[in-house]
């Protein structure tokens, strides 16, 4: 019986795929395994880990140089296969590609039983040289299990070329993170939209924006949750468009729940996603949510106008109709509201947990 859990990831800094991986660390530790976590990288980290979770960085810094990644690699190497050695594992569990790499070569050296997941768009793979996408398909091909977050991924999975062959790939959706107690106090004067994600391209917050500036009511606010590199950019776009009165960019909150509680809408403008947790947190807080159809996700959460709006065009204009009908429509607002809830029954902790439960015990296929 598997006790002795060890997970790896590239760091715990704030994420989707870290936030799944630490929650799911947490469970097993609740449920009385040995765990630790491996991070390759040293980041601040964004999510709480029990004390009775041993955190292990393999490095601390990073620099640049030709030699550097050489010394980079070997350190790396060294330092986690000694974790592995010392920790003795009877399962190892890593989420992204880099992680997935270091955490199948040295399970195979140290004939360690290992489980990889891939979160999101796998198009990076296509640029691995054809050395990484030989160790790819080998380590992918020899894991108890390749997990995806959703069929999208699955079959992006399916469709790379370095991984044509395999076979052993499940999906376990993302479960729904329970929440902390609703305040009673106000987060905001006015109405308002909400949004949630890392400020970067990829999550489409510049045509959120676009959007927002042309809605129809003028007395809601929008507020933007989380940080990244592109806050710079996105508040010049705010300057540019005079939404500096309307449109907050407020920065990591950790009461998250009285935003989706408070919030008229939330709107998931992502260009890319895997299975995005903020769009499961809104809808299991009843939150009437709008979602842009990017790969992968979203489609396979929302059902259009029975428990969610999803945005087929990649359009502000669109997106912006979509605000108004759902900001206009209170009846519409509600019966969203209403069926959104369900998920917390579909995408339930118990039930996710238990699917990763039982991959502990199946044999390698």
């Amino acid at each position: 019986m598997p006790k002795k859990l060890l997970f790896v990831i590239n760091s715990l800094q704030g994420g989707g795929a870290e936030r799944v991986l630490s929650s799911l660390a947490v469970f097993f530790h609740s449920q009385g395994y040995s765990v630790s976590i491996v991070c390759l990288n040293y980041a601040e980290q964004a999510y709480d880990i029990p004390q009775g979770i041993k955190l292990i960085y393999l490095t601390r810094d990073r620099r640049i140089g030709m030699l550097y990644r050489v010394y980079y690699a070997y350190r790396t190497y060294s330092r986690l296969r000694r974790v592995f050695k010392t920790e003795k594992p009877d399962c190892a569990i890593s989420f992204m590609t880099s992680a997935n790499l270091w955490t199948g070569f040295v399970g195979m050296l140290t004939r360690t039983s290992y489980i990889v997941s891939e979160r999101t768009n796998t198009d990076h793979i296509k640029s691995l040289n054809i050395i990484q996408r030989w160790f790819l398909h080998n380590i992918y091909s020899a894991s108890k299990c390749v997990v995806a977050p959703c069929g999208g991924v699955e079959a992006a999975l399916l469709r790379t070329e370095a991984l044509k062959g395999i076979n052993n790939i499940k999906v376990i959706i993302n479960p729904v993170k329970a929440l902390g107690p609703i305040s009673k106090k106000a987060v905001n004067e006015r109405k308002y939209i909400l949004a949630a994600g890392r400020l970067c391209y990829e999550k489409g917050f510049d045509l959120l924006i676009e959007a927002f500036a042309l809605i129809k009511d003028k007395n809601v606010d929008l507020l933007i949750v989380g940080e990244g590199e592109d806050r710079e950019v996105l508040e010049k776009q705010i300057d540019n468009l005079g939404l500096i009165e309307r449109v907050k960019l407020i920065g990591a909150q950790k009461n998250i729940q009285d935003y989706y509680n408070n919030a008229d809408l939330f709107v998931l403008s992502s260009r890319t996603e895997g299975y995005p947790n903020v769009l499961i947190e809104a809808m299991s807080m009843g939150c009437p949510s709008i979602a842009m159809d990017c790969e992968f996700g979203p489609s396979e959460i929302i059902r259009h106008e029975e428990n969610g709006l999803l945005v087929k065009e990649r359009s502000a204009e669109i997106l912006s109709q979509n605000i108004d009908r759902l900001l206009s429509d209170r009846l519409l607002s509600a019966r969203l509201s209403e069926k959104a809830r369900l998920i917390n029954f579909t995408n339930s902790t118990a039930a996710v947990y238990a699917e990763w439960e039982k991959l502990l015990y199946e044999p390698v296929s």
